[in-house]
C-alpha cells in the first residue's frame, strides 16, 4: 500500500484486527480521522517526501506496538493469525513450557532455553578449588572402589599392578577430561551445543540421547548400591531387617529381594529432593562430601588392615596371572580405569561451564583426578586383599566386606558399620547428582528445551533409574566389567569426533550464536541440519570394536578382534578421530579459523534470538578480516 494512504486491503485488515484487537480496521475510520480536534502523529516515511500522519493517536500507536510485542514475545513463541487464546490447552501449554529468550524462531524453540544458554558470568562459581573438591567428592564412591578391587579379582594382578593400572588409567581419563573441559570452560556451553559443530544442530541429538541414556542406567547402578548402604544402616541398628518375608521371588541367583528393593527405594527417594537444585549451587554439597567421605574410606581401610594382623601379608601376596595373561591384564585394568569415565570424559562441559576462568577447569583436574581416584582405588584394592587373610576369599564389593564385619561383630562393629555405610551413602548421593543426574538433564533438556530443563530432565533420569532393574548388572563382576567396555565403545567415538573438531579442524573456533540458530544457511546445519563427516567418523569408531564386543558375549571371534576389543576406547577414539579430520581435509566445513582462535571467555552477555540485532563473532572475524571492536567483544 503506498506510504500516506489510509486505505487498505482485506489482508491488511486482518493483520491490524490481529495485532491490535480493540483497534478498529480501515472498514471502520479510526479515531481522529473523522473528527477535526484529534491528535494526530506525524511520522516520516522511508520513501516519502513529506510527513506520513497516522491513522492512529499518539496513544493508540503506543497500544499498537505494546500488543505487538506481547504477541511476538510470549516466551519465545510466535502465534498464528486466528489463533484463540484463552483455551484450556494453551493454558496447558503455558504452564508447562519452561523460562526462555524472548523473540526466538519456532526452530529456536527447539534448540534453546535458560539451561542450555552459554553461562553468564554471574553464575561462572567455580574456582579452581571447587573442582577439587568435586573430583575428591567423585572419587570416593563404592563404584570406583570397586573398579580398583575388580582388577585384583578378575584380571589376576597382586595389589602394586592393579594400584598402577589405576594410576595410569585415571592419568589418562584426566587428560580427555581436561580436553573437553576446556571447550566448556572457554565458551560456557553444555555437552549438547558442543556436540552441534561437529554433528550438525540436529544431528547432535542422537549422540546426546545416547549420553542420556548412559547416565540413566548409571544413576540406577549408584542408586542400588546407595539402597545396600541404606540396608547396611538399617541392620546396623535393627537386626530383624533381615528376617522381613521376600514377596518379590526373583529367579535363583539374582539380588533382587523385598529387603534390599525396599532399602534401594528408601535411598532413591530421599535422593528426589538433591536433584531441585541448580547445578551453581549444588557444589556445596562437593565441599562437605569431600570432607566427611574420605575420613571414612580411611577408617574402613584401617578397620581391616588391623583385623588382617597388619600390611605385611597383603603387600606380599603374588599375582595369579603371568606373562601374556599378566600384560593383558594390566592393559585391561587400565581401559577399565578408562571405561569408568567414559561418560564423564563426554559431559564435562556440563560441568566445566561453570568455571569462573578456563584455567580454574584445567590443573585442578589433571591433578585431582589420578590422585583422587588411585587412593580411592588403592583403598578398595587394600580392604580386598585383607579380606582374603580375615575370610579366605576375595569380595570385591566394599559393601559385602561390611556385611561380615556387621555378622562377626557387636555393639562397636554395629557403630562403626552404621556410620561408615551412611557415609558411603552420601558419596552416592553425591556421585548420582553430579554424573548422573545433571548431565541427564542438561542432556534431555536438547532433547525438548521448550518442556524440559535439568530440574525435569533429572527426575526423569530418577524415573528411569528405577525402571531398568539396575541389581541385574551387579551380579558378578564380570557383567559388570562387561557393560563398561560395551558402553565406552560408543562414547569414545562421540570423544574423538568432539576433540578433533574443535582442536584439529576448528582450531578452537566457535559462532556461539549459529549453535542455537536452526537457519539452513548457519555453520552448522550441514545437509538437513546433520554433518555426514562426524557420523562418517563416529560409525568408522564404532567398527573396529563390532565383533570384539560380539565375542566378550560369549560368541566365538578371531582372536584379534578380541585383543582390539580390549583396547575398546582407544581403538574407538582413534579411528573417529583420525577419520573426522582426514574427511574434513578432503570436505572441509564452514565456520573454522585458519589458526588457533579462542574467543568465547571474552563473550559476557549473549542474545541468541536469531531477529536480534546483537553483535557477535562472525567468519570474517575469525579469519582477521574484520577485527572485533572492544564492545563486540563484550556482547556476543
Amino acid at each position: 500500500m503506498p506510504v500516506g494512504s489510509f486505505g487498505s486491503s482485506d489482508e491488511d485488515d486482518l493483520e491490524l484486527e490481529y495485532l491490535n484487537p480493540g483497534i478498529p480496521s480501515s472498514s471502520e475510520p479510526p479515531l481522529g480521522i473523522d473528527s477535526e480536534d484529534s491528535p494526530i502523529a506525524p511520522v516520516t516515511g522511508a520513501n516519502s517526501s513529506g510527513p506520513f500522519i497516522s491513522p492512529f493517536s499518539v496513544d493508540e500507536d503506543e497500544y499498537f506496538e505494546e500488543r505487538r510485542s506481547l504477541l511476538t514475545s510470549h516466551r519465545g513463541s510466535t502465534f498464528r493469525k486466528g489463533h484463540k487464546m484463552g483455551t484450556k490447552f494453551d493454558a496447558f501449554i503455558k504452564k508447562i513450557e519452561v523460562d526462555n529468550e524472548a523473540g526466538l524462531t519456532s526452530r529456536q524453540l527447539f534448540l534453546l532455553n535458560d539451561d542450555l544458554k552459554p553461562v553468564e558470568p554471574a553464575r561462572r562459581k567455580w574456582q579452581w578449588f571447587n573442582f577439587v573438591f568435586f573430583w575428591v567428592a567423585d572419587s570416593f564412591n563404592v563404584n570406583t572402589w570397586m573398579i580398583g578391587a575388580s582388577t585384583i579379582v578378575g584380571f589376576g594382578l597382586n595389589w602394586w599392578q592393579a594400584w598402577l593400572t589405576v594410576w595410569v588409567g585415571y592419568f589418562i581419563a584426566g587428560c580427555f577430561i581436561c580436553l573437553t573441559g576446556r571447550i566448556g570452560a572457554m565458551y560456557h556451553i553444555s555437552f549438547p551445543v558442543v556436540a552441534r559443530s561437529s554433528f550438525g544442530i540436529w544431528g547432535s541429538l542422537w549422540p546426546v540421547f545416547n549420553r542420556a541414556a548412559m547416565a540413566c542406567i548409571w544413576y540406577g547402578v549408584q542408586a542400588w548400591i546407595g539402597g545396600t548402604c541404606v540396608y547396611l544402616m538399617i541392620r546396623s541398628i535393627w537386626n530383624s531387617w533381615d528376617n522381613i518375608p521376600d514377596t518379590i521371588h526373583a529367579k535363583p541367583g539374582s539380588l533382587l529381594n523385598t529387603r534390599d528393593f525396599v532399602s534401594f527405594f528408601l535411598f532413591w527417594l530421599c535422593s528426589l529432593p538433591a536433584i531441585w537444585f541448580p547445578v551453581h549451587q549444588i557444589r556445596h554439597l562437593f565441599t562437605v562430601k569431600s570432607y566427611v567421605v574420605p575420613v571414612a574410606g580411611i577408617a574402613f581401610l584401617i578397620w581391616s588392615l588391623v583385623r588382617a594382623g597388619g600390611i605385611g601379608g597383603i603387600v606380599h601376596k603374588p599375582a595369579k596371572a603371568t606373562g601374556s595373561d599378566l600384560a593383558w591384564g594390566v592393559i585391561q585394568g587400565i581401559m577399565s580405569s578408562i571405561a569408568n569415565f567414559a561418560t564423564l570424559i563426554v559431559n564435562d562441559p556440563d560441568f566445566s561451564r561453570f568455571a569462573k576462568k578456563p584455567k580454574d577447569a584445567l590443573w585442578s583436574q589433571l591433578i585431582t583426578i589420578p590422585t583422587g581416584f588411585a587412593l580411592t582405588s588403592l583403598i578398595g584394592i587394600l580392604t580386598t586383599s585383607a579380606c582374603t587373610v580375615i575370610y579366605g576369599k576375595e569380595i570385591w564389593n566394599p559393601l559385602d566386606l561390611l556385611k561380615y564385619f556387621l555378622d562377626d561383630g557387636g555393639t562397636g562393629a554395629r557403630v562403626g558399620v552404621f556410620f561408615i555405610s551412611m557415609s558411603f551413602a552420601l558419596a552416592q548421593l553425591g556421585t548420582n547428582i553430579a554424573a548422573n543426574s545433571v548431565s541427564a538433564g542438561t542432556d534431555m533438556t536438547a532433547l525438548l528445551p521448550r518442556f524440559l530443563n535439568i530440574r525435569r530432565g533429572g527426575y526423569i533420569c530418577a524415573a528411569v533409574g528405577i525402571a531398568m532393574c539396575p541389581w541385574n548388572l551387579l551380579e558378578s563382576t564380570n557383567s559388570f566389567t562387561t557393560y563398561l567396555s560395551a558402553y565406552s565403545v560408543f562414547l569414545s567415538s562421540i570423544a574423538g569426533v568432539l576433540i578433533s573438531d574443535y582442536y584439529f579442524v576448528r582450531k578452537g573456533y566457535l559462532q556461539i550464536k549459529d549453535l542455537y540458530s536452526g537457519k539452513s544457511t548457519g555453520p552448522y546445519y550441514y545437509t538437513f541440519g546433520f554433518n555426514w563427516r562426524g557420523y562418517t567418523a563416529y560409525i568408522c569408531g564404532i567398527l573396529p570394536n563390532i565383533v570384539g564386543f560380539v565375542g566378550a558375549i560369549g560368541k566365538d571371534v578371531p582372536i584379534g578382534a578380541t585383543y582390539i576389543y580390549r583396547l575398546n576406547f582407544f581403538a574407538g577414539f582413534i579411528a573417529s578421530s583420525g577419520i573426522y579430520w582426514l574427511v574434513n581435509h578432503f570436505f572441509p566445513v564452514p565456520g573454522c579459523a585458519d589458526t588457533w582462535n579462542e574467543v568465547g571467555d571474552e563473550i559476557t552477555e549473549v542474545i541468541l534470538a536469531e531477529d536480534s540485532d546483537s553483535t557477535y563473532y562472525d567468519e570474517e572475524q575469525a579469519h582477521g578480516k574484520v577485527p572485533p571492536t572492544a564492545d563486540e567483544k563484550a556482547v556476543y
